[in-house]
């Protein structure tokens, strides 16, 4: 794995001359782009320091020629760079454009956006926003690879690229050097996501609070799919998630979650669906999952307690779910991303 890629992985001391260098972003802004979508890099990574106050990423806005284009909002984007600025990027990340329909319907890119993406060097982290995913596709660099895009847009999007691996219920999907994200907001979403990959949780949490958003929302695109409203009278399963975060180191079984709803299990487990995106237990460890990295990151417990705590029960069973979700162990985690720098080993 490359230094920009984990720059909180070198764990000798440096001095204030032998910082490493910020990671670059590069961020390619094509005709019709969104102001909102464009400005969401810059405003998210722009927040992360290190410890000295010094920025751990670098972000430019770049055309595919060097000129300025013209926003969906009717006024002009005069960029930083051209096309050079993709080759020398460690992540490239595409908002959505407006102003390319033939992309869906499949058509081809516009020669000179074809010739940028040709200078993006191998092995940059590729990243969409949005339609961004149009962008990607139409550039073969999604075939065979899992992907998301706006849920409304998901139909239009198999037709036009039916090489590409489709889940529209998702905020996002990373698929490790390249990850896409739904509409709007989710761009925010990733971005928090692949700070928290490079940079740990309390970082991602700490850009999340300047920028005023939640550094983790619960579920995916499913919950905003337009689908008919329940009547007001049906039971919802918001009261129970709030209390089982409260209660993340107790055994919290289907059944001990559907008698807290008020629910049968069978329709428990339907409306935490519908609602949420994804089963009860798939969240119970999610959310599992992010208090043992908070818990590794920020205090100095044994590999022991942070399981127990987090509701795993076992060190077993935290290094366990930790390798199949992150592909590190606890130990590992820790000694990447906490400050206290502990020298604790594997059992």
């Amino acid at each position: 794995m490359s230094r920009t890629q984990w720059p909180g992985t070198d764990t000798h001391p440096h001095g204030a001359d032998d910082a490493p260098e910020p990671h670059r972003i590069a961020v390619l802004a094509l005709p019709g782009v969104p102001p909102f979508e464009l400005g969401i890099p810059s405003r998210v990574f722009g927040s992360v320091l290190d410890a000295g106050g010094r920025p751990l990423y670098e972000v430019t806005v770049c055309t595919a020629d060097g000129a300025p284009v013209l926003s969906d909002a009717g006024f002009t984007v005069q960029p930083a760079a051209g096309p050079e600025a993709l080759t020398a990027a460690d992540t490239v990340i595409v908002p959505p454009t407006h102003a390319m329909p033939e992309l869906g319907l499949g058509g081809p890119l516009p020669p000179e956006v074809t010739a940028a993406i040709a200078r993006i060097r191998p092995g940059t982290r590729l990243v969409s926003i949005c339609t961004g995913s149009y962008v990607l596709a139409a550039a073969g660099l999604l075939d065979g690879r899992p992907a998301t895009t706006h849920w409304n847009l998901a139909p239009e999007f198999r037709r036009a690229y039916p090489r590409v691996k489709v889940d529209e219920e998702v905020l996002f999907v990373d698929d490790g050097d390249v990850l896409t994200s739904a509409g709007v907001a989710a761009g925010v979403d990733l971005c928090l996501h692949m700070i928290r990959r490079d940079q740990g949780a309390a970082a991602a949490n700490r850009a999340a609070r300047m920028c005023v958003v939640p550094p983790w929302r619960d579920g995916g695109q499913a919950q905003y799919i337009d689908r008919p409203v329940p009547e007001p009278t049906v039971a919802t399963t918001t009261a129970t998630r709030a209390w089982a975060l409260e209660h993340l180191a107790e055994p919290l079984s289907l059944n001990r979650l559907a008698e807290h709803a008020r629910m049968s299990l069978r329709s428990f487990t339907r409306r935490f669906r519908d609602e949420v995106g994804m089963t009860p237990v798939q969240w119970l460890t999610a959310q599992r999952l992010e208090l043992a990295k908070q818990l590794l990151e920020t205090t100095d417990l044994s590999i022991d307690l942070v399981a127990h705590r987090s509701g795993f029960g076992s060190a077993n069973s935290l290094r366990a779910h930790m390798r199949a979700a992150f592909g590190v162990s606890p130990a590992a985690y820790r000694r990447t991303f906490s400050p206290h720098d502990p020298m604790e080993t594997e059992a």
